[in-house]
């Protein structure tokens, strides 16, 4: 069967990739109190539409926020033309519509993305709409890592290449890891980092935060990253004695190092202190488990018809391999 073009896969890895930098600029605008670099929305300032001196705010500030905006119009750019990609792509003369679905949410994520980033800063950065704008970027890259996993396979129902039950925990821990990063924003949103406000007179003001007990939070979060830990090991154990592609092998390694690495940075973090630039690298390799946890899910099933040679690996588990 023919497989997707080259265009439509390599517009759903640059929309991977450009999801992933604005994610992480836009945690550096947090750290850096950047925030209200532009105090207005759309334009930068109630004056000027580019990048123009706010009172209150230093010029690395303006440039930080205003960085991080500009960003949006190649997101925008590559979301669109990976929509139109999919819309042009017809194998055997149909359209495959889930690939076009996928597309969709790219641009359209784009926009209530810019919007959610419009009422951050109307609200002079509200904690729950900073935590609603990072997870809405979590869901829009997710939307991009799916597209470009299936637009990578043939077309036709998909298939699991494990069992069941390892399926079902992969998803749990695509779940728990969601929990997790919800859970990194509502302690970013109740510790000292949830922004300042500086006013003409040079006075900083921290913004308004969750009522939250800073030790509480930080404790769940951590709870739920042992959850997820948890899940990676026994999902890790279950690929490697059932004989899973060697895919998900890798990816399944990935993802355990990733989380011991989170981990270690988390703790680190948070004993000295909650350095600004710790915290960043958090949120920064926060977004590639993001990545590897999906592409892990997404290893466990395939699409198109079950080839010869996984019946008789019995890696097409949609099959009874030959006896």
């Amino acid at each position: 069967m023919p497989r997707p073009g080259r265009w439509v896969r390599g517009f759903a890895l640059a929309s991977v990739i450009a999801n992933a930098v604005l994610i992480r600029t836009g945690a550096a605008v947090r750290l850096s109190s950047s925030g209200l670099g532009c105090p207005d929305w759309p334009r930068c300032t109630k004056t000027s539409v580019v990048a123009a001196h706010s009172a209150g705010q230093t010029a690395l500030n303006t440039a930080i926020e205003f960085g991080n905006r500009l960003l949006t119009f190649p997101l925008a750019m590559i979301a669109v033309l990976a929509f139109i990609a999919c819309l042009r792509y017809r194998p055997g003369g149909h359209r495959q519509r889930d690939l076009v679905w996928l597309a969709a949410a790219l641009p359209a994520g784009v926009i209530a993305q810019a919007v959610a980033g419009g009422i951050v800063v109307l609200t002079r950065l509200n904690p729950a709409m900073v935590a609603v704008h990072f997870l809405l970027s979590s869901a829009i890259l997710a939307a991009a890592v799916t597209l470009h996993a299936r637009a990578g396979e043939e077309p036709g129902r998909a298939r699991p290449l494990v069992r069941a039950d390892l399926r079902i925990l992969a998803g749990l821990l695509a779940v728990a890891t969601g929990l997790m990063l919800a859970a990194g924003t509502v302690v970013t949103g109740t510790g000292p980092l949830a922004g300042t406000i500086i006013d003409s007179g040079g006075h900083r003001t921290t913004v308004p935060r969750f009522g939250f007990p800073l030790q509480d939070v930080t404790q769940l979060h951590a709870d739920i990253g042992w959850f997820t830990g948890a899940l990676a090991v026994a999902l890790a154990i279950g690929l490697r004695f059932t004989g899973a592609p060697a895919s998900a092998l890798r990816t399944s390694q990935i993802v355990l190092t990733g989380l011991c690495v989170q981990a270690a940075i988390g703790y680190a973090q948070y004993f000295s202190h909650l350095p600004a630039g710790l915290v960043w690298v958090h949120v920064a390799t926060s977004v590639v488990l993001w990545i590897f946890v999906l592409r892990l899910y997404l290893s466990t099933r395939k699409g198109g018809s079950v080839d010869n040679a996984e019946a008789r690996t019995g890696h097409g588990y949609a099959v009874t391999p030959a006896g």
